[in-house]
């Protein structure tokens, strides 16, 4: 398995308007998109007599119903049959609380068949996996990056935890332990239904050009992430940059008015070249706030959307270079290239 977390201004709504011309027709391109719901069929097992559904999934999920009771569960073959029983019977309310909000999946659907259009488009040999769905434990995050994720890429399958999607509002996103223990209110307020495919397309994303910026100076792979959210937004044009970015739009907002700033305060930190684990996860790691800047306004992980202004700024003085070209520029290349200087 590999790796398994609209702005109002007159002149940024220019900027968006000039975008959306430039968006390719990919009307005419055929996905064959398979879209399966393992989790309907994983709780549609009898608990009394559990083997005869397990065997029914082993053969039509071989690989993901493995990672399902290995990974996710936890569970080996000595375990395997108590603990379904046990997990069928603990889980059975979230279950429920998914089926009601994913009671039909059109909708979904279509945004993952326009997505992969996008991604067919710029990369014709790319193989779609199939979406499947799953609900398991709360605690099951997985890790991508610097970013905590809901979902999964498999060998032929893109796994999408629907437990982390049933609205910021579900009374056990609320629980003191939930947010202590295993996502606070920040990311929480993400688990709606509006973020799957954004979240989904970082791991296509991350399939395609791997982020191997890990030990790196920060400026580095401030660069490197800021080419995955602007290829992601290559993928999803039309997606509101804040379900995208996991911004709010507050966030947004602050981060385009005090662009200048953000950049000036960053260099002037002196903090561009460190390998400082400590100094890099103030300004790439996921929370609240980015630390040097306002705890009221300023989103988490801000160095990745500067990141992405410095991409967006190269490519704007090589409009004829290629994604891959892009997305294997080195770093240095690009600030030299780009000039970055934001007022």
């Amino acid at each position: 398995m590999k790796k398994a977390i609209l702005l109002l201004l007159p002149a940024l709504l220019i900027i968006s308007c000039n975008n959306k011309e430039n968006i390719p027709d990919v009307s005419g391109i055929k996905v064959n998109l398979r879209f399966q719901r393992f989790d309907k069929e994983f709780f549609a097992i009898d608990s009394n007599n559990v083997l005869p559904g397990m065997d029914q999934l082993n053969i039509k999920y071989p690989v993901l119903n493995k990672i399902f009771l290995q990974n996710i569960l936890g569970l080996d073959s000595a375990s395997m049959l108590p603990g379904v029983k046990r997990y069928l019977s603990f889980n059975r309310p979230i279950y429920d609380s998914a089926a009601a909000v994913f009671k039909n999946t059109d909708a979904l659907e279509k945004d993952f068949n326009k997505a992969f259009q996008f991604v067919k488009y710029y990369f014709p040999d790319y193989k779609v996996p199939g979406i499947v769905t799953i609900v398991g434990p709360l605690d099951a995050l997985a890790k991508l990056g610097n970013e905590l994720t809901p979902d999964f890429l498999g060998p032929d399958f893109l796994g999408i935890s629907l437990q982390f999607y049933l609205g910021k509002k579900f009374s056990l996103y609320n629980d003191p332990f939930f947010i202590d223990n295993i996502a606070p209110r920040f990311r929480s307020r993400r688990f709606s239904k509006e973020y799957i495919v954004p979240d989904a397309m970082k791991l296509i994303v991350d399939d395609l050009f791997q982020d191997k910026s890990a030990g790196k100076s920060l400026i580095d792979q401030m660069i490197e992430k800021g080419k995955q959210w602007w290829l992601l937004d290559k993928f999803l044009p039309e997606t509101p940059d804040s379900l995208k970015t996991g911004y709010t739009q507050q966030q947004l907002d602050w981060c385009n008015q005090n662009e200048g700033m953000i950049w000036s305060t960053i260099v002037g930190s002196g903090d561009l070249n460190s390998i400082n684990p400590v100094t890099i996860q103030a300004y790439i790691g996921e929370g609240p706030f980015t630390q040097g800047f306002s705890q009221e306004y300023s989103p988490g992980n801000l160095g990745q959307w500067i990141g992405r202004q410095i991409i967006r700024k190269f490519v704007e003085k090589n409009p004829g270079m290629k994604i891959a070209d892009v997305m294997s520029a080195d770093p240095l290349k690009i600030i030299e290239t780009a000039k970055y200087k934001p007022k």
